[in-house]
């Protein structure tokens, strides 16, 4: 079995965040309390601690013609399910920071990518490689 990640990351409001990770994304909610929440998030542990929002301006950095957020976090999926969520997505009308597409056309790397705005200043990005041997390819 794969280690699980864990990642810890604020939100200004908790019942937002049940509501994305929840109810968009299909997570289960585990343990919680008055200030925090924990999402399973395809077998990983989140936690969703309530802070103030922050205001800092976020960063970005240039990744093949797109401003990818420096503040990411994601999944790299199967190909199918990476499909099937950008459906769920499109047709919840979430917001994407970055519409789905492939990245890396006809390079080492090729992907399938979207990132999309969660709770707070969060952005998340899922990814799929037709070939997971290019997961680390350069």
């Amino acid at each position: 079995m794969r280690p699980r990640f864990h990642l810890a990351f604020p939100v200004p409001c908790l019942r937002e965040a049940r509501e994305f990770f929840v109810e968009v994304l299909g997570c289960g909610e585990g343990r919680s309390a008055p200030r925090w929440v924990d999402f399973d998030f395809y077998g990983h542990q989140l936690s969703a601690h309530l802070v103030p929002d922050d205001e800092e301006k976020p960063q970005v950095n240039g990744v093949d013609g797109d401003r990818v957020p420096t503040r990411h976090f994601g999944l790299i999926l199967p190909w199918p399910d990476w499909e099937a969520l950008r459906v769920t997505l499109e047709g919840r009308q979430v917001e994407f920071v970055i519409a789905p597409r492939i990245r890396f056309q006809g390079k080492a790397g090729e992907q399938a990518t979207m990132f999309v705005k969660g709770p707070g200043q969060n952005v998340l990005e899922f990814k799929s490689f037709r070939d997971l041997e290019q997961v680390f390819a350069s």
